[in-house]
């Protein structure tokens, strides 16, 4: 049956795909019953989601459109109809956008928030505006006069840019015209007047600058402004030399300078300016082939507007929650000593990430701590979790970290970090040549009078105290021996040279990690066909790698029960008759990110689970080092399957994922709400105080 499917059936184009995420992140803007800042926020992810995906995926593609390969194709598509199907669907999506900033525009005016233009300031108003202008913007005003000989090359990525008109109403003077970059960077892009009756009022930076024009261009004597918003993106790929003289820190370092004047990509501009301007700024720009071109609105980057201030009531946002604590670790003293009685797991952010500063803290005084081994691929922009490793080398111990300097777009940070962390004695270990350590481990050894004690924490995401807040990650605390001693050996891949090392209970990639899910589908296929009971759960971001999506319609078409929790990408289609119909996916967007990776396998019986730092992509399985750790602790087994079907008995933000891309929304029998993000909340606090 499966070679009557054709490509292009059985896998969905992982840009569309995407495409359809985003949609999804769209939808959670438009749903009433969000809070309104929390549906502007919902937009400014959509946004940054879109600039990224400009920035990576489609300028991957435009270079394979511009290579000329004639007979490339993914999945029955060419790169250049994929760019068109790019197109259409962007275009509706960024249609719809619009209509929904609209409404909650409106909606926000029924709370009594306003935001206003610069044409509807009242004098007062206006005398503020004036006085903000003059004492936060103008210092960090730079305009540049547009003539002939401009480098518009030179405009940065991701910023925004006013094009302003100027000319006088008896066409006494020649008209001229000026770039001003908008200050986002070191201003908010929302600035708050007083209050006035009982109304909020808020107007953008944009306007604030558009307001007094005047002001800046005094000198020229013009009487009559206009400005227009612009916005460019580039293409994100590194250029890496080979130069074999210098460090790779300075190779990226050069790189990143590179990508800020990268080939530009994409063109948003405001559909109202006019068609004079816009011919020279893209003259200027060398954009030529107008699928570049973007006709957007009066506002750009609406990636602000995650930071959109909440002037009214409490009301208006997701209401803060307090972070729940921990059954077995107590307030003053040691995580050590607990996670040597029994293995822990912690939620975040359900469960607060200051359990893991807390440990390395400890780890850092702790006299008979002797060394501390950790990886760090994204870290907050004031990382305790770096301060208490330094911390920890300052006070004797050996501390060694792999810091991940290719991180996309964390590039610099981290290389100033890792700079750093060496100037304070820590060794860093910067790179592995043609791969990317995505893993997130730490490794903490401890004397004690039996010897040493290993002490290990697993972890699905980022030792980021920030993003911990919204990012919902699995992460284990453990002190067994055989987990502890594979752990070792993948920071001895880092220190030596990659010398590879048989895992017998680590799947670590590039090793053994493919074979090593493709043997545990297997087993499922087997035990099905030999009449037993067998299943598959994947809770992943990104379900991509077409060759163990393969062996999943196998094991579908065996009878395995496979039911899949796909946040991001999946190219996978399920349903399809006598084909993936054994096959279930959903997709959970909601006011968390959902980013653990939890895999679970029947096994006759004695299901087999296991966390993940990886997603199931092909970089991931050949490309990065990634590890999965399997869960021995029958009582936390039993805590992560009792999760994992609150997610999958969602029908409030659980979209299925089915052939026909629609996002529909799961629907059910059941007449009680789930929203698997509350409900898992009030899982662990009840949990917490029953057996606390």
């Amino acid at each position: 049956m499966s070679n009557t499917i054709n490509a292009k059936s059985k896998f969905v184009n992982r840009e569309i795909s995407w495409l359809n995420f985003n949609e999804r992140v769209l939808q959670e803007a438009a749903d009433i019953k969000n809070p309104l800042i929390e549906r502007f926020k919902f937009l400014g992810i959509f946004s940054n989601n879109l600039d990224e995906f400009f920035r990576v995926r489609v300028a991957t593609i435009s270079r394979i459109v511009n290579f000329k390969k004639k007979r490339y194709q993914i999945h029955g598509y060419t790169p250049k109809k994929i760019l068109e199907e790019i197109d259409n669907i962007v275009h509706n999506q960024q249609a719809r956008f619009e209509i929904i900033y609209q409404d909650i525009s409106r909606n926000l005016e029924s709370a009594d928030i306003y935001i206003i233009d610069e044409k509807e300031l009242t004098k007062s108003q206006g005398e503020w505006v004036k006085q903000y202008f003059h004492e936060q913007v103008r210092p960090n005003l730079f305009p540049i006069m547009i003539d002939s000989t401009v480098d518009f090359t030179a405009l940065k990525d991701k910023l925004i840019y006013l094009v302003v008109h100027m000319s006088r109403k008896d066409n006494s003077i020649k008209e001229n015209y000026a770039l001003i970059k908008l200050p986002t960077g070191v201003l908010s892009r929302f600035f708050v007047l007083p209050k006035s009756n009982n109304a909020n009022y808020i107007i953008l930076l944009d306007d604030v600058i558009r307001y007094c024009l005047e002001d800046i261009f005094a000198i020229f004597n013009y009487d009559n402004f206009q400005a227009y918003t612009i916005k460019i993106t580039r293409d994100a790929e590194l250029d890496i030399d080979n130069d074999i003289s210098k460090s790779f820190m300075e190779i990226i370092s050069e790189s990143l300078k590179q990508r800020q004047i990268g080939r530009a990509i994409r063109f948003v501009y405001d559909s109202s300016i006019p068609e004079k301007i816009l011919k020279f700024i893209t003259r200027k720009l060398n954009i030529s082939n107008e699928e570049y071109l973007a006709p957007g609105g009066r506002y750009h980057n609406f990636k602000d507007f995650m930071n959109f201030p909440n002037i009214g009531s409490k009301s208006l946002e997701n209401p803060i929650v307090k972070s729940l604590t921990h059954r077995q670790i107590f307030e003053n003293s040691s995580i050590l000593s607990e996670i040597k009685k029994k293995d822990i797991i912690l939620h975040f952010p359900y469960q607060s990430f200051q359990y893991i500063i807390d440990l390395l803290r400890e780890a850092s005084i702790d006299p008979n701590v002797v060394s501390i081994k950790m990886t760090l691929y994204r870290v907050a922009s004031k990382s305790n979790v770096i301060n208490a490793l330094i911390n920890a080398a300052r006070n004797g111990k050996k501390v060694t970290v792999f810091m991940e300097i290719q991180a996309r777009f964390d590039e610099q940070a981290n290389i100033e970090w890792a700079n750093k962390m060496q100037a304070d004695g820590i060794n860093v270990i910067d790179s592995i040549p043609g791969m990317k350590v995505h893993c997130k481990l730490l490794h903490i050894r401890r004397k004690d009078k039996k010897g040493y004690t290993d002490y290990i924490n697993f972890a699905t995401g980022n030792y980021n105290e920030e993003t911990a807040k919204v990012y919902s990650d699995t992460s284990l605390l453990t002190a067994n021996k055989e987990l502890a001693f594979e752990v070792d050996k993948i920071f001895d891949l880092f220190e030596n040279n990659f010398k590879p090392y048989l895992f017998k209970h680590l799947a670590v990639s590039p090793l053994n990690m493919r074979k090593f899910f493709v043997n545990l589908i297997n087993r499922e296929i087997k035990n099905k066909e030999e009449g037993k009971e067998a299943s598959i759960i994947l809770k992943l971001n990104n379900l991509v790698d077409e060759d163990i999506i393969n062996k999943l319609y196998k094991a579908s078409q065996s009878g395995v029960k496979i039911k899949l929790i796909i946040r991001g990408i999946c190219v996978l289609v399920p349903g399809i008759p006598n084909f993936s119909d054994n096959i279930e996916a959903i997709s959970i967007v909601d006011k968390y990110l959902e980013h653990s990776r939890v895999l679970i396998f029947h096994n006759n019986g004695d299901p087999a689970f296991y966390i993940s730092s990886a997603d199931w992509m092909n970089r991931n399985f050949d490309y990065r080092i990634e590890a999965a750790c399997p869960i021995y602790d029958n009582d936390i087994k039993q805590e992560i399957m009792d999760l994992i079907n609150i997610h999958l008995n969602d029908n409030v933000k659980a979209r299925i994922i089915s052939k026909d891309n629609n996002n529909t929304y799961k629907q059910t029998d059941q007449k009680k709400k789930i929203r698997s993000q509350d409900e898992i909340y009030n899982y662990l606090k009840t949990k917490n105080l029953k057996l606390c």
